[in-house]
């Protein structure tokens, strides 16, 4: 299970990482609303941990930001705020859970395990499938995992956004201005002509996908499409 902390107290943020993953988590550490924002929109977290009092850009705001793009992502605060206000303004931003400091780390374990055991719930009784299956390929859009035979993929935000493409359409061609406009929101990368870059990432994916199953047939004139191999 892999957790975002959005922290700057740099000593607690050690110790949180460092008892959520002795607890079995993997966690990975933000110390700025900007970051925390990026990898909750970017990487497959299954939570997020948010601290109000980000620096560059607040907690609130990050809330709010990640709640409107990935509305399913369980996300916590952690915060020195226990006003009413604060808790109804973390609340209505889109956390699911509000917890005060100082805290025991127990509660905020059992308090992550009861958001994730929820999400799972919600997922099944809304009758969702979160993951994919394609040949031997597992692809979690939720999660932003993608693995084949179990063995995760290590994949780019643009070749993730890429796979993702060419799995919704299977079996139809996307064409190079449906992946540009893919691409289009992504700002790890620097902006480039399209049909400059899109061939490089294409190679790469064809590699990574050399033993799912799958293949990525170029349509000339047109643009690409999977299909089984």
């Amino acid at each position: 299970m892999r957790l975002l902390l959005a922290e700057d107290d740099a000593i607690l943020a050690d110790a949180l990482s460092s008892n959520l993953r002795a607890a079995g988590f993997e966690v990975e550490v933000a110390d700025n609303g900007a970051v925390a924002e990026y990898l909750l929109l970017k990487q497959p977290f299954e939570l997020g941990v948010i601290d109000l009092g980000l620096p560059l850009v607040d907690g609130l705001t990050v809330l709010k930001r990640v709640h409107a793009a990935r509305p399913t992502l369980p996300l916590l605060i952690l915060t020195a705020l226990d006003s009413l206000d604060s808790r109804v303004a973390g609340l209505n931003a889109g956390a699911d859970d509000y917890l005060t400091k100082p805290f025991d780390f127990p509660e905020l374990e059992a308090r992550i395990r009861a958001l994730l055991r929820r999400a799972r719930l919600s997922g099944a009784a809304d009758g969702r499938t979160p993951v994919q299956l394609s040949g031997r390929l597992s692809f979690d859009r939720e999660a932003r995992r993608a693995s084949v035979d179990g063995v995760a993929l290590e994949l780019s935000p643009r070749e993730w956004m890429l796979l993702d493409a060419l799995l919704t359409q299977k079996g139809r061609v996307v064409t190079k201005e449906q992946i540009a406009q893919a691409w289009a929101g992504d700002a790890a990368e620097p902006a480039s002509s399209p049909s400059g870059t899109l061939e490089v990432y294409i190679h790469r994916l064809r590699r990574k996908l050399e033993d799912s199953g799958l293949g990525i047939r170029t349509v000339r004139g047109l643009g690409y499409l999977l299909e089984d191999v």
